[in-house]
């Protein structure tokens, strides 16, 4: 059975790129409380900040900017983790599904219709490769 590129990254963890590393790293901090209170404390300053803006259209640009900004590049890093999770995910069904198929034929003898069950099961691992 192939090996997904996850599946490679994950057998060699030292061999991880910087940008692997830097995912890993923004989606642990990222996904807890303190980065959550972070927000919550840039929010409350900036609504208190609203009396030094010369106008109140400037103080709003100001956090829709850096929001958006924040938001794309959180977006990013937090799908690749998600992309990476999920070829995890997948991987670990097909090498269960392989098993299940390699004790399926090692009983499939004496019955026809288990070893046609067999058979779609190992044609149906790697499935989402190849659609």
């Amino acid at each position: 059975m192939e090996r997904s590129e996850a599946s490679e990254t994950r057998t060699q963890d030292e061999h991880k790129g910087l940008f692997e590393r830097f995912v890993e790293q923004a989606h642990y901090r990222v996904s807890r409380a303190p980065f959550f209170m972070l927000c919550v404390v840039i929010v409350v300053v900036w609504f208190a900040s609203l009396p030094l803006w010369p106008s109140a259209k400037e103080w709003q640009v100001a956090i829709h900017t850096v929001g958006s900004v924040v938001s794309l590049l959180l977006l990013v890093l937090l799908e690749n983790a998600a992309r990476r999770a999920d070829e995890a995910s997948q991987e670990k069904l097909n090498v269960l599904a392989e098993a299940l198929a390699s004790l399926m034929e090692s009983r499939a003898r004496d019955d026809s219709d288990l070893a046609e069950a067999t058979q779609r099961l190992r044609d149906s691992v790697g499935l989402e490769e190849r659609h």
